[in-house]
């Protein structure tokens, strides 16, 4: 499942616009998530789930499709989860994570075909978030950072937010799982908000990040791109060889050379074209 473990920018289409499918599969981003929870009202979702037989006409590479279906317990819950394990989608993003459950329910319907990504959007689904990451039922872990905001009643900003993001950052690492994905910037049109915001989170450790819109998924590229001085940095350290040396004036040692491999990796990640 290589665009959900390895992914940086993850974009949003509505159920009900399956027409926008093969346009943002023609952009940059690492997977499409068609949505049938938040973009689809009430009323809509049973015939939003059956248009969904129009993915199999569009012979899209599944790694590179997720369908987020509706939270456990709620009406559309196991109508959505059948839907998913017959259509050609190579993941499941199933929101309010709070238990496992949840999971291990998903995960008997849905099989080992499907890759399940866990969005926490919660307190207690946070309070869970290392339980779930340790589980070997998902394989990413993302963060619901609007609901979350509202479940606990603060404020959408980096600093009310930084220990949930510094939570998820830690449980993913403790479950071996690759970096999480922050939540979406509501704003699509502020460049300077959309950058500062996923610099944010990927200096906190994240990933990559959710995006609505496809001008998001260039900004979230930009963002974990190195500058070319830090890329310079890290190809110095890493052409001293393996032992520890004295580089302008600055100990390294194999935490700093870790950190210079990562800085090529995100490159490398910021580089890759769909």
């Amino acid at each position: 499942m290589t665009g959900l473990s390895t992914g940086v920018a993850f974009l949003f289409v509505p159920a009900t616009r399956l027409d926008r499918v093969p346009k943002a599969l023609l952009t940059n981003a690492a997977v499409v998530i068609v949505d049938l929870e938040d973009a689809v009202a009430p009323k809509g979702k049973a015939d939003a789930r059956e248009a969904l037989r129009q993915l199999q006409a569009m012979n899209a590479d599944p790694d590179r499709l997720m369908l987020r279906i509706n939270a456990f317990g709620t009406p559309w819950f196991e109508d959505d989860l059948a839907a998913a394990a017959a259509l050609p989608v190579g993941a499941i993003m199933l929101p309010k994570t709070e238990n496992l459950d949840a999971l291990r329910h998903v995960a008997s319907v849905a099989g080992p075909r499907l890759a399940i990504c866990a969005l926490i959007e919660t307190a207690i689904g946070l309070e869970a978030a290392t339980v779930i990451a340790q589980s070997g039922l998902v394989q990413r872990l993302a963060f619901g950072s609007l609901d979350f905001a509202a479940d606990i009643g603060c404020a959408v900003s980096d600093l009310a937010l930084i220990y949930a993001r510094s939570r998820l950052v830690l449980a993913s690492r403790l479950g071996n799982l690759a970096a999480p994905l922050d939540g979406v910037t509501a704003n699509f049109e502020d460049a300077a908000m959309n950058l500062a915001e996923a610099r944010h989170a990927l200096d906190l450790g994240f990933g990559g990040k959710l995006c609505i819109h496809p001008r998001q998924i260039e900004w979230v590229h930009c963002a974990i791109r190195p500058s070319d001085e830090v890329l310079a940095w890290a190809r110095t350290i890493l052409a001293a060889g393996e032992n520890a040396t004295a580089i302008g004036g600055s100990m390294v040692d194999a935490p700093v050379k870790k950190r210079a491999q990562q800085v090529l990796y995100r490159h490398a990640l910021s580089s890759v074209k769909r």
